[in-house]
This record gives C-alpha cells, structure tokens and sequence, in this order.
C-alpha cells in the first residue's frame, strides 16, 4: 500500500525533478561500464522528533568500508528488475526492512565511484510505515539508526574531514556517528535541495585515521577537496 508523503517532502520532490548528476558530484558517470548499484534513502518522521533519515554502520571487520556508516545498499543482482528492486532488496537483507512499508518517491541521478568502479543510483523513499529493523548480518552491519534531519542540520553536528589521502568532504556528526564520504555528500545536497540546511562553520576539520583503503569521493560539490582522487 502506498501513502502520500508529507508536505515537508514536496520541496525537495520539486527540486529532484529538474536535478542531474552534476548537482551531486563533479565527477563524471560514465556512459557505459560501472557496476551497477542502489541504495536506499529512507526518510521517516518519530512523534517528538520529526524527520529522520534511515543509516546503518558497517561492521569493523570488512575488508572495505569498515566500520563507515551508509545508506542499505549494494550491488545489483540478476533477478532484479531495476534500481528500485536492488535497493529494497539489499534494504531487507541488511536491516529487515519490509518492502511493503515503503514508497518509493524517486530515483536520483546515477553516481560514479571511480575507487570501486560503481554506479550508484540513490532512491529517494517515504516510510509510510515504520517498523523496527535491525542488523540482520552482524558481520556486515554493525548498527542501524535513524538520525533525525533537526540533528543532521544542526551546525553544531556539521564539519568536514580529511582523510590521510588528502581528500576533504562534509560530514555529519549525529547519535554518535561520524557520517562521510559518499553518504555525506548525498546527505548534504539533499539537505539544500529540500531547503532545510542551516549555516556551518565550514573550517571546521577533523582528521580519519587511516584504513588502508582509499576513500570514494564524496557525492557533495561544496568542498573543493574532493577531486583529490580523480
């Protein structure tokens, strides 16, 4: 069953009808090649704490993105039909999210990884019908939690990082999680789009420990330390 959004999505369901890829990234998506992958952005809303968004963290001991929160999601398999598909599956296997408490609002434009070699289509959706989820793979997620849009937009929770690569891009500090990287970037364009971003302190740095691995650039275009990689 399907349910209309609530009117605070209107601004940024308006504002995605017209966006491309470049308003996300300035990397550009490659015509043909990639894998193809999705994840979910999950907008809900709590009684007392209004908007909130769906992130889970990975477990510490994978091999890639250890221990980095990021939106369910993962790579396309065979018997999925689109986009869509991939994203409530890999949604339910990470985190026992039901399908049928979802609508899908929206497919945002395609993303590249260049690190991983990814394209990455982010599908924007209401959960009309919360319910609890949890790590279903403890050796893949760690975590699930809902970070409220009012912790995310805070400027108090707002900064930026570099990793010992020398890429620099936003990130959020919420519930006790240091949200960046791809996820971030998403976060933060999504946040303008809908037009509830608030000012922050944009020197405000800090520096990742290492993780042998090499960071994807983040999908926001405000920080001009993000070609770093290309």
């Amino acid at each position: 069953m399907t349910r209309r959004p609530p009117e605070w999505i209107e601004p940024l369901l308006t504002r995605l009808g017209t966006a491309r890829a470049e308003d996300f990234t300035r990397l550009t998506t490659p015509a043909e090649g990639g894998r193809e992958s999705a994840v979910l952005v999950l907008l809900g809303e709590q009684p007392g704490a209004g908007p909130d968004v769906l992130v889970l963290q990975r477990a510490a001991t994978l091999r890639n993105h250890a221990g980095q929160p990021a939106f369910p999601g993962g790579a396309a398999d065979p018997e999925d039909t689109d986009v869509r598909a991939t994203a409530l599956r890999e949604a339910n296997e990470e985190v026992g999210l039901d399908p049928a408490s979802v609508t899908v609002l929206a497919e945002l434009p395609k993303l590249w990884i260049p690190v991983s070699d990814f394209v990455v289509t982010p599908v924007l959706a209401w959960w009309h019908d919360p319910h609890p989820v949890h790590p279903r793979e403890p050796a893949e997620v760690a975590h699930v939690a809902r970070l409220p849009v009012s912790e995310l937009v805070d400027p108090a929770n707002r900064l930026r990082v570099r990793h010992p690569s020398g890429w620099v891009g936003p990130a959020f500090s919420a519930r006790g999680m240091l949200v960046w990287g791809f996820t971030a970037g998403v976060l933060a364009t999504l946040l303008e789009m809908g037009g509830w971003a608030r000012p922050w302190p944009r020197g405000r740095v800090v520096e990742l420990p290492p993780t042998g691995a090499t960071p994807a650039p983040s999908a926001g275009t405000d920080d001009a330390d993000e070609t770093a990689l290309r």
